[in-house]
C-alpha cells in the first residue's frame, strides 16, 4: 500500500511516460493480464489508456488489473491510470525505483 508521498512521487515520474496499453470493446483478457504482469517487472511503472469503446469504466477496469496483476493503482484521470509494482529483479541489478 503507498502513502500519499509516494503516489505523488510516482504520478511524477510517470508524468512523461506514454501509454504501452490500451484497453477497449475486448475488455480485460487473461493475455492482457500477462502482458502487464511481464511489464510491471521490467519497468515497475506503467501506463495504461482505456478507450471510449470498453465497456466498463475506467475505475473497475484499474482496480481489476491492479488486483490480477498485484499491483497498486497510482492515478487515474479520464481514462488514463497508471500501476506501480516493485520489481525483484529490477531491485537484484539495482535499478529500482527508489520511494521516499
Amino acid at each position: 500500500m503507498l502513502d500519499s508521498r509516494q503516489r505523488a512521487y510516482l504520478r511524477g515520474l510517470a508524468n512523461p511516460l506514454d501509454s504501452l496499453f490500451q484497453i477497449g470493446k475486448g475488455g480485460l483478457s487473461d493475455t492482457a493480464c500477462v502482458q502487464f504482469d511481464e511489464a510491471l517487472t521490467a519497468r515497475e511503472l506503467i501506463k495504461v489508456r482505456i478507450l471510449r469503446t470498453a465497456a466498463e469504466d475506467a475505475r473497475t477496469i484499474a482496480d481489476a488489473v491492479a488486483e490480477q496483476v498485484g499491483a497498486d493503482v497510482v492515478s487515474l484521470v479520464g481514462r488514463v491510470f497508471v500501476l506501480y509494482r516493485a520489481s525483484p529483479k529490477l531491485r537484484k541489478e539495482g535499478r529500482s525505483l527508489r520511494l521516499p
